[in-house]
């Protein structure tokens, strides 16, 4: 099930968060700024317990997609997929979702390419262990009110 994170989500979602990001990890105090955060969709996904979790930020006409964390223990079942179609779901008045991802990550870069992302861009030596940041984004179907039609 995905729903919206709540404050009492956030112990869990640290250990998540510390075990796949390491030093690069949010902790409960940046957590809770997300929860609150003006323009912020933090949902979880929950069975027996949390699995996984997505964070997105909407400003104007783009969505930035900050987090999609699964379990390692539950990757490849399809969570993250649900996590990011929820996000996609959920645009705002975005008409384009953005994010970044490190270079040396193949299978996250795979997953964000087989759901339509394409690359942009490169921010050298963006992330503390000195890999690249490939910028990607894709174009969000956004209803256009009062025309009728749908644009991309």
């Amino acid at each position: 099930m995905i729903r919206p994170a709540t404050e009492e989500d956030l112990p869990q979602v640290a250990v998540l968060e510390t075990e796949l990001f390491g030093p690069d990890a949010w902790d409960e105090v940046a957590l809770r700024a997300e929860v609150h955060g003006p323009g912020r969709r933090f949902v979880v996904a929950v069975e027996e317990e949390l699995t996984g979790y997505a964070v997105s930020r909407s400003i104007g006409d783009v969505v930035d997609l900050q987090r999609i964390a699964v379990s390692p223990s539950r990757q490849r079942e399809g969570i993250a997929a649900t996590l990011l179609a929820d996000l996609l779901a959920h645009p705002g008045d975005a008409d384009r979702m953005m994010l970044e991802v490190s270079s040396r990550n193949d299978a996250a870069i795979a997953f964000y390419l087989r759901h339509g992302f394409t690359r942009l861009s490169v921010r050298p030596r963006y992330y503390r262990d000195g890999s690249d940041a490939l910028v990607l984004g894709r174009a969000l179907l956004v209803a256009d009110q009062g025309s009728g039609r749908m644009g991309t």
